[in-house]
């Protein structure tokens, strides 16, 4: 497995992250662990995880993650393998359990949440911590246009970059990313950074797949290029819609089926749906899974530092890695870009 620089970080991490957000819904802790272990062993030593996981949230399950990932640091001892990142919730009052629902991007809730997290992952110190949505108004999680009559209430940039630069003087965590972020909130923890010697941004983990391919449109990818920040994709099967799972069987068991309906919406837009159509005749056409498609086109992709994969069995994880071998031809490659002309960033 391929190792890469984190942005200006000093982390080494493989080109594929094990994600882990089905620790505690979907996967027990006994499965939890085979995958970590597995992970390993195919030369994956980047973790990544988060205070409110796993997904769906809950106030019952929330933790549950970080608690297996824990439990197998204790038990396998191989802390020194990994890079462990994980993630600080940012302001939703609908996630009452999560510090009265108060949570923000502010001292007391990041060094919370910071001191909870190392409690439940049984470590001294976290190497990539992660800002999982910003504090200030940004149109995410499905949301494509600004609108400044939304704006509320934010912690200003410099004071989260303070209490994250206190925090990696203490040895608590390493380096630091953002995520769900925009280009202008790269620039302004940059900037911020630059101006008031506080940590700089090494990552920004954004949603990036056959469906979602915003990022390129030189908003984000030519500014984290330019700055050394490395893109952290997640969601490149489409919460497994790319997998074409779903079209085979409208009922298989899977994010989709199992959650709400209207829990992510941006993977059941009729357009969505009718992309991986597509994506799936053009994969199978060429003797490949859907899966193997859309995996080996993101990991291909030039600004990707390293793409989050997860699974809910060691079949499903094997394959996805598996994928890692696969090299698109230049026809294949022009035809993927052919179905993104006809329909643009349905699942953005």
């Amino acid at each position: 497995m391929d190792k890469i620089t984190l942005g200006s970080s000093s982390l080494q991490v493989s080109k594929i992250c094990l994600g882990t957000m089905t620790f505690g819904e979907q996967n027990s802790e006994a499965e939890a662990h085979s995958q970590l272990d597995y992970a390993l062993e195919r030369g994956i030593n980047f973790i990544d995880t988060a205070e409110m996981y796993p997904v769906m949230a809950s106030a019952e399950t929330q933790g549950s993650t970080e608690r297996y990932i824990g439990s197998w640091l204790k038990k396998s001892g191989k802390r020194g393998n990994i890079v462990l990142a994980s993630k600080v919730a940012g302001p939703n009052s609908r996630m009452h359990w999560i510090r009265g629902g108060k949570n923000n991007l502010d001292a007391v809730n990041i060094r919370a949440a910071v001191e909870d997290s190392l409690r439940r992952l049984q470590t001294g110190h976290i190497d990539l911590y992660q800002l999982h949505w910003p504090s200030r108004n940004v149109p995410i999680f499905g949301a494509n246009s600004y609108h400044p009559q939304h704006e509320r209430d934010a912690v200003a940039i410099e004071d989260t970059l303070a209490i994250l630069g206190k925090l990696v003087d203490e040895g608590k965590i390493g380096h630091i990313g953002v995520s769900n972020e925009s280009s202008w909130g790269v620039c302004e923890y940059i900037k911020q950074a630059e101006l008031k010697g506080l940590p700089r941004i090494a990552s920004i983990q954004n949603l990036y797949n056959l469906t979602a391919r915003q990022f390129e449109t030189g908003l984000l990818d030519e500014t984290c290029h330019r700055e050394n920040v490395g893109l952290l994709a997640y969601s490149p099967l489409a919460f497994g819609q790319l997998t074409a799972k779903y079209l085979d069987d409208p009922q298989a068991r899977g994010r989709l089926t199992i959650f709400p309906p209207g829990w992510s919406p941006r993977y059941i837009r009729p357009a969505t749906i009718e992309a991986a159509r597509q994506y799936a005749a053009l994969a199978r056409a060429n003797g490949l899974t859907p899966t193997q498609l859309a995996l080996a086109w993101c990991y291909s992709r030039w600004f990707v530092a390293s793409t989050i994969i997860g699974a809910t069995s060691l079949e499903q994880l094997a394959h996805n890695i598996d994928a890692y071998a696969i090299t698109l031809s230049p026809d294949i490659i022009k035809a993927v870009d052919a179905i993104h002309a006809s329909l643009t960033n349905p699942g953005q």
